[in-house]
């Protein structure tokens, strides 16, 4: 079974949670019976793609399935291809107007007309693959006209071993002492950031939030405004080279965000045993339990008394970051292996999965 598993722009998004969610398919599939081609052009390119247009090669490279990550032009082309020649075509929604909105500047005018396009790209898929039931019912009320099939992104557990060895040169490089309220990926208001600084200027805790953030035009001026102020317990790390520094200096992991489709961040943060504080919003709950793996707050009264709780107990921040363990090795990369393999073996047999 050879499956061409395309990320659009691949090196542009190779530091986002799309990025590392095809990264991770990618592993799990490693050990299956999948042979994984990464680039859906005849020689592996876009000028290869031209040469064997000219050359009435064709333009695209033999794969028996097609599954798309992305969104623009390249993945529309190959969608049409594959919709053309009787392909499977698997397009997965890492994108939604709702997560999209609070992004970058403009985000959230472009958030109509991106759902109306969504809708009409995701309808051309054979299957639509989500991280979650969630993310299933925003793609219904679009609503989109094909099959949806929640699969988690996982967790790549073996990637963050030896976290705790980084702790304090991580630590030492970015000046954190005490309990470190941190979180790590893209910075976006979407996900909670003047929520995370609010709670770092009415706390005496260190917030460290280990990441990249936009400082041109295409910055929110949100973005724009904490970034280049922050309060003075407030650290912006920028791109850090190595993530298990950042899950190795910090020990609460604070989650605000305000709309997500799985939250890959949070996995690594469980697996990394640390005591994970999430907003309360629909798509935790197929996934975490208040007070067992987890502790969920709706307004920043309960954030800030989650963290003064678990700033003066510890065992229950060692307690919850034990359950998060096992919360995390429930989306272990084999599991998402097995899933993907056996949504391709169904598509490519004519199963229920296909239309």
């Amino acid at each position: 079974m050879r499956v061409c598993n395309y990320l659009e722009l691949e090196g542009q998004l190779d530091r986002s949670g799309i990025g590392t969610a095809v990264d991770q398919q990618r592993r799990a599939l490693a050990d299956t019976e999948v042979e994984v081609v990464t680039s859906p052009w005849a020689g592996g390119s876009l000028p290869g793609a031209v040469g064997g247009t000219l050359t009435g090669r064709g333009a695209f490279a033999d794969f028996d399935l097609a599954h798309c990550n992305m969104i623009g032009p390249g993945s529309a082309a190959v969608a049409h291809f594959a919709n053309h020649h009787d392909i499977p075509l698997v397009l997965h929604s890492h994108v939604t107007a709702e997560d999209f909105a609070g992004s970058f500047r403009g985000s959230n005018r472009l958030a109509d007309p991106l759902r109306r396009y969504l809708r009409w790209f995701y309808s051309r898929a054979d299957l639509v693959c989500c991280p979650s039931q969630y993310t299933k019912r925003v793609l219904e009320s679009y609503p989109v006209d094909a099959p949806i099939e929640p699969i988690s992104n996982g967790v790549d557990i073996d990637a963050l071993a030896g976290y705790e060895a980084r702790r304090e040169e991580y630590r030492d490089r970015f000046d954190l002492d005490g309990m470190v309220v941190f979180a790590v990926g893209n910075v976006f208001e979407r996900k909670g950031l003047t929520t995370f600084c609010r709670l770092a200027q009415e706390t005496d805790y260190e917030f460290a939030w280990f990441g990249p953030y936009d400082s041109g035009p295409q910055a929110s001026s949100t973005v724009r405004k904490w970034t280049t102020d922050p309060p003075d317990n407030v650290t912006f790390t920028g791109w850090v080279d190595d993530i298990r520094g950042a899950f190795g200096a910090g020990d609460v992991y604070l989650f605000p965000t305000k709309a997500e489709n799985q939250g890959i961040a949070v996995l690594e943060a469980m697996a990394c045993r640390k005591a994970v504080v999430l907003r309360d919003i629909p798509v935790f709950e197929e996934f975490y339990t208040h007070g067992e793996d987890c502790l969920k707050c709706e307004t920043r009264a309960e954030f800030r008394d989650a963290l003064d709780e678990l700033a003066d107990d510890p065992d229950l921040r060692e307690r919850l970051g034990e359950n998060a363990r096992e919360t995390a090795e429930e989306h272990g990369l084999d599991r998402v292996g097995e899933r993907l393999s056996e949504v391709y073996r169904d598509l490519l047999s004519g199963g229920t999965a296909g239309r």
